[in-house]
């Protein structure tokens, strides 16, 4: 149902394995966290986004492929502003997952809470288990579980 693909994760890991992270840049942030997993009849995803604004998260489909993009912004800057620390990722992030055909991506719902970015997607109708009368010769037609 799901498949997942970040092509520049193994780059950015030799990158930083020789050059380290160098302080003050904005360096491509790792790829945002998921957890995945089918409940009833819905496939649930959900991405962290720790500090990121709600109105910074995009979320796209096009055919099958579903885009999250996000912006963690820099902390306010000025004369009296003095960053004693700065760890987390900045700038601009975004994780694609491939859906399969049997999902519903014309149903999609997303949440944002607690920094944690819910996206809903319906199983397909077409996928859904269903029962299938079957007709015998000498009875009455009855049911089976497919």
């Amino acid at each position: 149902m799901l498949m997942r693909t970040d092509p520049f994760r193994e780059f950015d890991r030799l990158t930083k394995q020789v050059f380290g992270d160098m302080p003050g840049t904005w360096s491509r942030p790792a790829a945002m966290p998921i957890d995945a997993y089918r409940a009833g009849d819905e496939f649930v995803v959900c991405f962290d986004l720790p500090g990121v604004d709600p109105a910074a998260i995009e979320l796209d489909i096009q055919r099958n492929v579903l885009t999250v993009k996000a912006e963690r912004r820099p902390l306010p800057s000025g004369d009296d502003v003095q960053t004693q620390v700065s760890e987390r990722p900045l700038g601009v992030f975004s994780r694609q997952l491939f859906l399969g055909d049997t999902l519903d991506t014309e149903h999609i719902k997303a949440d944002y809470d607690a920094g944690v970015l819910t996206v809903r997607i319906p199983v397909a109708e077409k996928a859904r288990p269903r029962r299938i009368a079957i007709g015998t010769t000498g009875g009455e037609p009855r049911e089976i579980e497919a």
